[in-house]
């Protein structure tokens, strides 16, 4: 199996690209919608979409974990989606994700300034004024997302194999060279260590969401997926009662058949 990531800067086609790519590979195609909808039917709550493309505030920051819950959520959901095989994800952190893995080709679609407010233009029917902060703030909140998630710059360009700058690239020779070239013998397919290792990402990261939604995750507390059906919790907890209570979290997770709990009391509460 095989899997693209196709980012965009606003205002360049990539949408438009990412989606045909897709079907001329006959890959699934993953998008904003389709996550959404992947996430509900694994059974995650509805919210996970408030995320999107942002860095939280300095307050969301402050004082709640929930931008973090709806990370490890939309993390789980590609890293379950990838196992499934061929797959074209566009945007939202995958080719961060999936940056380890030989077999995924990463696309970064840019443009001038000046060529991305013309689409916007004629797109969406704004004024010029518009269409420039609207490409001003999507490119802020995206920079702000990586730096949260990642800790990283989204446009460092040794994040992606192919950079396409589509001032004079139609949409259609964009695709011819995305396919030409994710066809490369270079690219290898996905060995069966992979694909356990997706499982294992997708499981390690339902276990930190399911522990942060019951409000038990904490620095101090650990989780370590052994085998992809295997977790092991260590690190420090305030009492015999919260150590039980995440082992119990962490059992309701369908995929978990084993649990290593190592997690000692804090002396400082004896």
């Amino acid at each position: 199996m095989y899997f693209i990531t196709i980012s965009e800067m606003l205002g360049t086609n990539g949408e438009k690209i990412a989606r045909q790519v897709a079907g001329k590979m006959n890959y699934r195609f993953y998008g904003e919608d389709e996550l959404s909808g992947a996430a509900h039917q694994m059974g995650f709550l509805t919210d996970l979409g408030k995320l999107d493309e942002k860095g939280p505030t300095f307050l969301e920051k402050l004082f709640s974990e929930k931008p973090k819950l709806y990370l490890d959520r939309i993390q789980s959901v590609i890293y379950e989606l990838a196992q499934k095989g061929d797959a074209l994800f566009f945007g939202r952190g995958s080719q961060l994700l999936l940056q380890s893995f030989g077999c995924a080709f990463h696309v970064l679609v840019t443009g001038s300034m000046e060529r991305r407010i013309e689409r916007i233009l004629q797109e969406r029917g704004v004024g010029r004024e518009i269409a420039e902060k609207m490409i001003q703030k999507a490119d802020h909140d995206k920079r702000g997302f990586f730096r949260f998630a990642f800790n990283e710059d989204w446009l460092n360009p040794h994040l992606y194999d192919l950079i396409l700058n589509t001032d004079k690239l139609s949409i259609d020779s964009a695709v011819e060279m995305v396919v030409a070239a994710a066809k490369s013998s270079e690219i290898k397919a996905c060995g069966v260590d992979s694909v356990i290792l997706l499982g294992k990402l997708s499981l390690h990261r339902k276990a930190e969401s399911a522990l942060l939604e019951a409000g038990l995750m904490t620095p101090y507390l650990f989780v370590s997926v052994e085998d992809p059906d295997s977790v092991r919790l260590y690190g420090l907890v305030d009492s015999l009662e919260e150590k039980e209570r995440v082992a119990k979290v962490i059992k309701g997770i369908k995929e978990i058949k084993k649990i290593t709990n190592d997690l000692a009391v804090s002396r400082a509460y004896d």
